[in-house]
């Protein structure tokens, strides 16, 4: 057993099941927030047994000019809990932070964007990410493409654990879709209406698809800065009225937005190992991507989805417009899909490697 302090930047769905996890082991867990006061990513509480710590972090977005004061703090929270080993991530925030405090063990864990995305913004974040890295003793990525990366950035290879994060299985259940020629032919976006998560891509693509096929709809999960632009792409193409904005739908609801759906659509520019498109495979539903690397690693064109060039709103239309073609495959295609998450994304399967992470760092 080791005292373990679980260090991240806000407190998500990602989090609170990292934590349920944790808390069925014989770890003490300790539970630390980077920042608060945004919107609420996750509505449940913590789960028993985790321990949250009160520090000067936790209450408001994070800005470079709290540095000194939220490191002081957290050696001081170091001193007070006396962890065994600190769990932390993304990279260039709450690791990085660790990291400065100079504690030892500590495991990094990547959140996907920190490596694919934010440590390319500047060279101040790429030098982050470089100390971070240096002084890890462990680090966790979720695929091949984060595993590479972090190669490329110092971290010795034998010390990287990989394994998707995976999902719940028995939550999001397999549903067949018996009845491919019904209408109107759904489509589903769950991402956040954030300039990363493209989702302008989505409503450019919905509108040219919608012009030779009037039988779509879109449903259009979340919300977020990019609401007014999309919403007059939608209206300039004549789309709006053919799409739903349910608003961000809590965790327990997702399975039953998948199971409604005949296709997932994604349009981010910036993915390791998408947790929503495995949602959408654990639920029979076959997906339309970008051909990025993390997407490359689960999505088999024809196979289970489909890929199209990032960015590309034509493609994505087209795309569309070619499922909507084969709609009589896409029974077959889901049950490809499910049988792939099941292989390899089986949260209660894959969660113990943290272990690993765990026991090379203690070492």
């Amino acid at each position: 057993m080791a005292r373990v302090l679980y260090f991240s930047r806000d407190y998500t769905t990602h989090d609170h099941r990292f934590l349920t996890a944790l808390s069925k082991t014989e770890h003490k867990v300790f539970f630390l927030r980077l920042e608060g006061s945004g919107p609420v990513l996750e509505y449940r509480p913590l789960p028993p047994g985790i321990e949250a710590v009160e520090w000067a972090g936790g209450k408001k977005p994070a800005k470079l000019g709290d540095g000194l004061h939220l490191l002081n703090d957290l050696r001081r929270v170091i001193r007070q809990v006396k962890p065994d080993l600190i769990h932390a991530g993304p990279i260039q925030r709450a690791a990085f932070l660790a990291a400065l405090a100079g504690f030892h063990p500590l495991v990094s864990m990547s959140w996907g964007y920190d490596l694919l995305h934010d440590a390319k913004l500047n060279i101040a974040l790429k030098w982050a990410t470089r100390y971070t890295l240096h002084r890890s003793d462990a680090f966790v990525g979720d695929c091949d493409t984060i595993r590479n990366l972090a190669i490329s950035y110092g971290m010795q290879p034998k010390r990287i654990v990989t394994f998707p994060w995976g999902i719940d299985l028995q939550h999001f259940t397999f549903q067949p879709r018996e009845n491919p020629n019904r209408s109107p032919f759904k489509l589903l976006s769950t991402r956040s209406w954030e300039p990363i998560y493209g989702i302008d891509v989505i409503a450019r693509a919905f509108s040219l698809a919608l012009k030779k096929r009037h039988d779509l709809q879109l449903t259009l999960l979340g919300g977020g800065s990019q609401y007014a632009p999309i919403r007059q792409i939608l209206l300039v193409g004549a789309a709006f009225n053919q799409v739903t904005f349910p608003g961000q739908a809590p965790h327990s609801d997702l399975p039953a937005y998948y199971h409604q759906a005949d296709l997932y659509i994604s349009a981010s520019h910036s993915d390791g190992t998408s947790i929503s498109l495995l949602e959408a495979f654990a639920t029979g539903t076959p997906a339309i991507v970008p051909d990025i690397p993390g997407n490359r690693e689960w999505v088999i064109p024809g196979e289970n989805g489909w890929l199209f060039p990032d960015g590309d709103a034509e493609a994505l239309a087209s795309a569309i417009l070619l499922a909507v073609e084969q709609r009589q495959r896409l029974p077959e295609m889901g049950r490809k899909a499910r049988q792939l998450a099941e292989e390899r994304a089986d949260w209660q399967k894959n969660f113990p490697q943290l272990e690993k992470a765990y026991q090379l760092a203690l070492a």
